[in-house]
């Protein structure tokens, strides 16, 4: 795929550039070698490879799961307005 000066200038008008011949002429040689890559990129043999879920392999450390507070319901319980069976109280705000 080949970039023309007129898609150089579209695309400069799109963004609300303003280039000189000069920087038109670079953009193109710049568009030219970005999809040059592409092209060398997509022919690359991958058949062999496994698709990874991660651009790079790395574990997250986990603490272990261990209870480090003791329950404080019965606590928190005894301040609280009104409590029925372990659980709150509160009034009804919707019909």
């Amino acid at each position: 795929m080949s970039i023309s000066a007129d898609d150089i200038a579209y695309i400069a008008h799109l963004a609300r550039l303003q280039l000189s011949e000069a920087e038109k002429q670079e953009a193109a040689l710049n568009f030219k070698n970005i999809l040059a890559l592409i092209d060398q990129m997509q022919s690359a043999d991958t058949d062999q490879l496994e698709p990874l879920s991660h651009a790079i392999e790395a574990s997250q450390p986990l603490r272990e799961d261990i209870v480090t507070e003791k329950n404080q319901r019965d606590d928190l319980q005894k301040i609280a307005p009104k409590c029925e069976q372990g659980l709150y109280l509160v009034p009804k705000v919707i019909d």
